[in-house]
């Protein structure tokens, strides 16, 4: 059985329905013997990081950086989670109504801190989300789900 860790901050419809298509992608039929855990960002704790093989993270982008809920999230469990954690696969989304760019930065530099192997190119994008980025979504996370 593979665990994957969905650690998302969601406060909108529009991210809700980015979160809501990352969970389908986690939940495919041939994705087989996966367990997934969903926990907004202000929730997940370090023995949810250690108890996952990989992990999908959703972010908003505010003032040009990751949420405070996942700022908080990484707080709160990056020394705890670095080292036995290393290598395991992960991915991402970031949306933005105008700019994105410190939280892609961000996003880098802590997960390279973490040592945390990407398995799908990041999904990140300002404005309206349309279907294609909701495929995008359930790509993603069935891709980070299958790498595991």
């Amino acid at each position: 059985m593979v665990s994957i860790l969905l650690v998302h901050h969601s406060p909108s419809t529009a991210t809700g329905r980015i979160a809501e298509a990352a969970l389908s992608g986690l939940r495919l039929p041939e994705l087989e013997d996966v367990d997934v855990v969903v926990r907004p960002a202000l929730e997940a704790t370090a023995e949810d990081v250690l108890a996952a093989d990989a992990y999908v993270l959703g972010t908003t982008a505010n003032f040009g950086y990751i949420s405070g809920a996942l700022k908080h999230f990484f707080d709160t469990t990056y020394y705890a989670v670095r080292e036995p954690t290393a290598g395991r696969p992960f991915s991402y989304w970031i949306h933005g109504g105008y700019d994105t760019t410190g939280a892609e930065r961000a996003m880098e530099q802590i997960t390279t801190g973490l040592g945390w192997k990407l398995a799908f190119p990041p999904l990140v994008f300002t404005g309206e989300v349309g279907p294609e980025h909701l495929e995008a979504a359930t790509e993603l996370a069935a891709t980070v789900a299958a790498s595991a």
